[in-house]
């Protein structure tokens, strides 16, 4: 059996599933490194990383470079001595860094790969309406989620399921994965396999304001799959025409219906305390959206407090 000293890269909360399960079944992390201390909030003071408060109450080594090629850092790498890297939600590595350990660096990725290579896995799982997903560890080479698979598992996408139920999902799954991972590379039982497709692969870009928004002419599944997939975070978002005042809106929970109409797409009204929305097969009822300057609320609050007129209508 190898002796390991791994050092362990990741940020936010997702990350921090994988380095508890490392700490609690014993193995020797000797250190962690993850993003600096960043402003936060009104009075903009710093904040820690999700990783960097899990590390401290751990009393772990931990690094928190600005530049993974400066002297500083190799001469930290160094010291640390890692004869494994393991990466779960942390930015891309130079070839300085993942090629140091002897027994390799690998990477958790939250899909199926060589599906969903990219920033937003986990969204756009959901956007595309896929009823499985799942989490991979693989060996970190030069190119982005591309290295030679070691493991897989997969996870099932409920109906039910937004961004932060399957992120929650994959996160647990993932942090199993990770000391499976580590300890088949302990005992040398790891076989690795290329990346092979037998179809063409999906994608998944990072999110920004050109990719949220709705577009209130697809079909009523699609909409809500778009929905869904974009909540709580980064939220997606429409205009709404209020009297001839133009207002961007975040969509948080929806639900659809399947139906027959003769609406115009984009036109609204209540029923059961619910806004509904005509999309080209059906209706998407509003649950849960966002005024700008105000907070996100539930469709009965924002009825009871400033109603809503039936000329109002969303543009795609």
């Amino acid at each position: 059996m190898r002796k390991l000293k791994i050092l362990f890269m990741g940020t936010p909360d997702f990350a921090v599933g994988s380095l508890k399960a490392l700490v609690e079944s014993g193995h020797n992390i000797v250190g962690v490194v993850t993003a600096p201390d960043k402003p936060a909030g009104r009075g903009r003071k710093l904040k820690s990383s999700a990783v960097k408060q899990y590390a401290q109450s751990q009393d772990l080594k931990i690094l928190q470079p600005t530049n993974l090629k400066s002297d500083e850092f190799q001469n930290e790498l160094k010291e640390c001595d890692p004869n494994l890297i393991v990466v779960v939600a942390f930015r891309m590595l130079p070839k300085m860094v993942w090629e140091y350990p002897s027994f390799g660096t690998f990477n958790l990725h939250a899909s199926l790969l060589p599906h969903y290579r990219g920033a937003a896995p986990i969204n756009w799982a959901i956007i595309n309406g896929e009823k499985e997903t799942g989490v991979t560890t693989f060996f970190i080479d030069e190119d982005i989620d591309t290295g030679n698979i070691i493991d897989s598992e997969n996870v099932e996408i409920l109906p039910k399921d937004d961004v932060e139920r399957l992120h929650d999902k994959l996160m647990n799954v993932g942090a199993e994965l990770v000391v499976k991972t580590v300890e088949a590379i302990q005992n040398q039982e790891i076989s690795p396999k290329s990346q092979k497709a037998e179809s063409e692969l999906k994608g998944a870009p990072k999110l920004d304001k050109t990719n949220t928004k709705i577009n209130w002419n697809q079909d009523a599944e699609n909409i809500h799959n778009f929905i869904r997939g974009l909540s709580p975070f980064p939220v997606a978002w429409t205009e709404l025409n209020m009297n001839n005042e133009v207002l961007k809106l975040k969509i948080y929970k929806v639900q659809h219906q399947i139906e027959k109409h003769n609406r115009p797409i984009g036109s609204t009204f209540i029923e059961d305390k619910s806004i509904k929305v005509a999309v080209r097969n059906g209706f998407i009822l509003i649950k849960e959206l966002q005024f700008p300057g105000k907070k996100r609320m539930s469709t009965a609050s924002l009825l009871n407090g400033m109603g809503w007129d039936n000329s109002f209508y969303f543009l795609s």
